[in-house]
């Protein structure tokens, strides 16, 4: 590849993002592009510094703006010190959330407005945004349960709130996808996850060609 392409992958706890981003990441890399999968909060090690204070079980005292601007900060670093430099070099970046995320908990779910963290993160990244977003939709029900039943994950601050927040943070990524509907793509992360992986990778090819026209 001549250039790089930045590709989000967004949804829910429980949709099983990172499973898929790691398929990918080996799919694509055996057809020969160069693949730099990632996360947010997180992926180098001033951001994971502030991931771990996001996502301490025991800072439920932290305010809503407090926790935005913690992940804006995280994000910031995260794209000068690792995302930015792999576009540069020509790599695909499959990021597991980005802005999307904190639009839909902090802006919508938190209910500091979407307009509103949408500022700051403006502020954090200036221009740069994903070219591809794909959102896993599944409600917060079963996302919850697949939590519950995978004894190796963490469990975070995130997962320890009610059924009706995680309800609208469902709601506030729907609504980003009918705003956006050119960027962000609608999965069923309902179904099994042979299912799911075979059509992410389908669009993502397709847009693949498209792109490097």
């Amino acid at each position: 590849m001549s250039k790089g392409l930045f590709i989000s992958i967004e949804g829910p706890e429980g949709a099983g993002k990172t499973t898929i981003i790691r398929m990918l990441k080996e799919n694509f890399e055996e057809e020969g592009y160069s693949v730099l999968a990632t996360r947010e909060p997180g992926g180098i090690d001033i951001a994971e510094q502030i991931r771990n204070v996001i996502l301490d079980k025991e800072n439920t005292a932290m305010d809503a703006r407090t926790e935005a601007l913690l992940y804006a900060a995280a994000r910031r670093q995260h794209l000068v010190e690792k995302v930015r430099p792999a576009l540069v070099n020509g790599q695909i970046v499959l990021c597991d959330r980005f802005i999307d995320s904190s639009l839909a908990y902090q802006g919508y779910a938190r209910g500091l407005g979407i307009e509103e963290v949408h500022s700051i993160n403006r502020f954090a990244v200036e221009d740069m945004m994903p070219l591809l977003t794909v959102y896993f939709d599944l409600d917060p029900e079963t996302g919850l349960d697949r939590i519950n039943k995978h004894n190796g994950r963490e469990v975070n601050r995130l997962d320890l709130e009610n059924l009706q927040f995680h309800q609208k943070v469902r709601e506030g990524y729907l609504l980003l996808a009918n705003r956006y509907p050119d960027r962000i793509m609608k999965i069923d992360a309902s179904r099994p996850l042979e299912m799911v992986y075979a059509e992410v990778e389908g669009k993502i090819k397709e847009f693949l060609v498209k792109y490097m026209k």
